[in-house]
């Protein structure tokens, strides 16, 4: 399957020597070569990278780990395809317009006998991944017609769709409006709290302890750098 990482910081931060590793594993120190992304959003610019080709073999992704791109959150993936061909559009993160917010999105996971039907938001891929995201902002507006709601009401809303859909298999999430970071955890997720910064990795990204791994089940958000209680 996939690995995700991601970053919400207090002010806009760069991934560093943490990219380096996680592209890493993108075709050379791990399996995930069918295509990588990465989101650096923060507010309501979104800046979205992604290449089909592996990691290590990507041109771009050698640009963007020499460069120093900074955001307040970011979304990196790394992908070992399970469903969805070798192909751009099926790359991660995904992204989409809602209430006025750029949402960013990127899975880990396997999702057997899914095919929701269309809503307000439709897949431009093949992926269950990518159905999975629309599905998961289409029910956000039709439950929310008037806009966006509190932080507190909308992840009870994300963490109950988000249920929903992990019935079907492996459903492993990261999730960025602008301001707030959300990460869902069906199987296996890490995150890290330091100095203003909450990282979340599928697997550790460094040997440093204080890495906390999610429940089964588990919907966080971070915001700031800091884990919302």
């Amino acid at each position: 399957m996939c690995q995700l990482l991601g970053l919400n910081s207090s002010v806009p931060a760069g991934l560093g020597p943490f990219f380096d590793v996680f592209a890493e594993r993108g075709g050379r120190t791990d399996e995930h070569k069918d295509g990588w992304g990465i989101a650096f959003h923060s507010g309501k610019r979104c800046r979205l990278y992604t290449d089909h080709r592996a990691a290590i073999d990507s041109p771009l992704a050698a640009r963007v780990r020499r460069g120093a791109l900074r955001a307040r959150n970011i979304l990196a993936h790394i992908r070992k395809a399970t469903q969805g061909r070798i192909a751009i559009e099926n790359v991660h993160p995904f992204a989409r317009q809602l209430w006025g917010r750029t949402w960013c999105f990127a899975h880990n996971g396997d999702l057997k006998e899914f095919a929701p039907a269309p809503g307000r938001f439709v897949p431009q891929g093949d992926t269950d991944s990518e159905a999975a995201f629309c599905l998961l902002l289409s029910r956000l507006a039709a439950r929310f017609p008037d806009g966006e709601p509190a932080p507190d009401v909308l992840r009870d809303a994300l963490a109950d769709v988000a249920a929903g859909i992990a019935a079907h298999g492996t459903f492993n999430f990261i999730l960025s409006n602008g301001e707030t970071l959300f990460a869902h955890c069906s199987t296996h997720l890490h995150y890290r709290l330091d100095e203003g910064r909450a990282m979340i990795a599928t697997q550790p990204v460094d040997s440093r302890d204080g890495w906390v791994p999610f429940a089964a089940g588990e919907l966080k958000a971070f915001g700031s750098g800091t884990l919302h209680p």
